[in-house]
């Protein structure tokens, strides 16, 4: 996030999109229902009709894969009714010109077309958006899980750069993340192509840095993603995957493809808290400590590194992440000895630039948001205040296309996917809880009460679904939430997994993330 949690309650106007909020991040979304009520306007842009939709000035039930359509023109007509900050765009800004001839056709009638919304609503939606003081969007991955997802979160940074509405508080471009501590992960370089601190791998100067700092003589190559791993192990290129804390057995798009993959390794390792369903096809299972086990820090959606100290002992043979790391890597010939977390923390401090004023001891109470670059420094709670991290913000725009997958006459439906309150992720702590599994006990599919008609399909009913990659068998859900020919399957269930059905050899050019929000499916009657 650019900016902080508690500026949600600071903000004027709230441009949801992409997210459910409420569900997904129900202290945000608890904190967005506060705002309207406090008189905040809200604009919500989704294909169900989710909880913040009846919270909503302007709800737009988008068809799902037209988000891009949509950021365009809400800029159309912010520029159209003379709503952008001039003064912005001319002082802190880039590539205007190229923006605004691409937006100009991107009428409110043709994007009406494209998201099948009415266009008085896109209009609308734009003037309470552009009149703001303090406009802040939020979006999530039904935004992200596209295979043009980079360009629909370039399209909102167009948005907020065009409006005025980035390195104030209250405003702002804010993806919310969806595990507790992705933010920290990515931080620390769990990406194919960045070391900690998102400093890039084929930079000679900062692989130089960390071949100093850690003795070795690092490759410059960028690696896999998860989707490359998963073609490349299946292409016998790729040998051995070491997979911690994951289940991609069930989080995965075409679960099939995924399972064929693993299927193909010569070695898999899997380091849990828990047997899941990916840890039953491993070689080897590495038992770990959950959070209460173990000394730490997570870092939330809005940058925040907070401490997370140890409760309870952990059971049997699961030891610290940070430990199962330490030995095995001794064990392969580079000898590294830690005595704890905090002295880890230590080392990240001295190559991570935004963690170099971080220590343990500076992490009582509500932790720190980076950048922190000095010992002295309080945090950043708002990005980009006084410039851009690159200099001047770049207008990127962005052409709309339609999802790779289309319907036809065989698969004439879109289903897209997400997650319901009461389950977690896969399932894989959730799973074991007896009230969670009392009020979200299995997977089921959403149709709109037009579809059903046309089916014959009543609430109940066992359906099975199938796309070019699978069929399941799951119960009818028929609900005012959807419309049209959209149905909704969450993905938490192994049972009734919608991800056999999602999409996964179509990829985001730039993020190379599948497109997993957007499948064609046919539904029947399950016999």
């Amino acid at each position: 996030m650019t900016n902080s949690v508690e500026e949600v309650l600071t903000s004027d106007v709230l441009f949801v999109t992409g997210s459910n909020t409420t569900e997904n991040h129900p202290v945000i979304g608890s904190k967005m229902k506060q705002a309207v009520k406090n008189g905040a306007k809200l604009i919500v842009a989704d294909p169900r009709e989710i909880e913040l939709a009846y919270y909503a000035d302007v709800f737009l039930q988008i068809k799902p894969g037209t988000s891009l359509a949509l950021s365009n023109g809400l800029m159309h007509v912010i520029l159209e009714e003379g709503l952008q900050d001039d003064a912005f765009i001319e002082e802190r800004t880039e590539n205007f010109e190229a923006l605004k001839t691409l937006v100009k056709d991107y009428t409110p009638e043709r994007v009406a077309e494209i998201c099948e919304v009415d266009a008085k609503d896109i209009i609308k939606a734009a003037k309470i958006y552009g009149e703001g003081d303090r406009s802040a969007i939020y979006y999530c991955m039904g935004i992200t899980q596209h295979s043009t997802g980079t360009e629909s979160v370039m399209s909102i940074a167009n948005l907020a750069m065009l409006t005025g509405n980035i390195g104030k508080e209250g405003t702002g471009v804010n993806p919310l993340r969806g595990q507790n501590n992705v933010q920290g992960a990515c931080d620390m370089g769990g990406l194919p192509n960045v070391y900690p601190g998102y400093q890039p791998v084929a930079n000679p100067d900062i692989k130089r840095k960390f071949d100093q700092a850690w003795g070795v003589d690092l490759s410059d190559e960028n690696g896999l993603t998860l989707p490359e791993m998963m073609d490349n192990a299946l292409r016998k290129s790729l040998k051995m995957i070491y997979i911690m804390g994951e289940n991609p057995m069930v989080s995965d798009p075409d679960t099939t493809h995924i399972k064929k993959a693993l299927e193909s390794l010569d070695f898999l390792v899997v380091q849990d808290i828990f047997m899941t369903e990916t840890a039953e096809l491993a070689d080897v299972v590495l038992p770990a400590t959950a959070y209460a086990e173990k000394d730490g820090t997570f870092v939330n959606t809005e940058r925040r590194v907070q401490r997370i100290r140890k409760a309870i002992d952990a059971p049997g043979e699961a030891k610290n992440d940070w430990e199962i790391f330490m030995n095995l890597m001794n064990r392969l010939g580079y000898e590294q000895t830690y005595e704890s977390a905090s002295e880890i923390m230590d080392e990240i401090a001295t190559v991570t630039p935004q963690y170099a004023g971080i220590d343990y001891s500076r992490l009582d109470g509500n932790g720190l948001q980076w950048p922190c670059p000095t010992k002295t420094h309080e945090g950043t709670k708002v990005l980009h205040g006084e410039r851009f991290a690159r200099g001047l913000g770049l207008f990127k725009p962005s052409e709309y296309r339609p999802s790779a997958e289309v319907t036809d006459e065989e698969y004439p439906m879109i289903m897209t996917t997400g997650r319901v309150l009461y389950q977690y992720h896969t399932r894989t702590m959730t799973g074991k809880t007896e009230g969670l599994n009392n009020l979200a006990p299995e997977s089921y599919i959403e149709i709109s009460p037009e579809a059903a008609r046309v089916k014959n399909i009543e609430s109940g009913d066992l359906i099975k679904v199938s796309s070019r990659r699978g069929s399941i068998t799951v119960k009818a859900k028929v609900t005012d939430k959807i419309t049209g020919n959209t149905v909704f399957i969450p993905f938490h269930w192994a049972e009734g997994a919608a991800n056999i059905l999602t999409n996964g050899s179509v990829l985001d050019e730039y993020s190379k993330i599948p497109e997993l929000k957007v499948s064609a499916v046919n539904i029947v009657k399950a016999s």
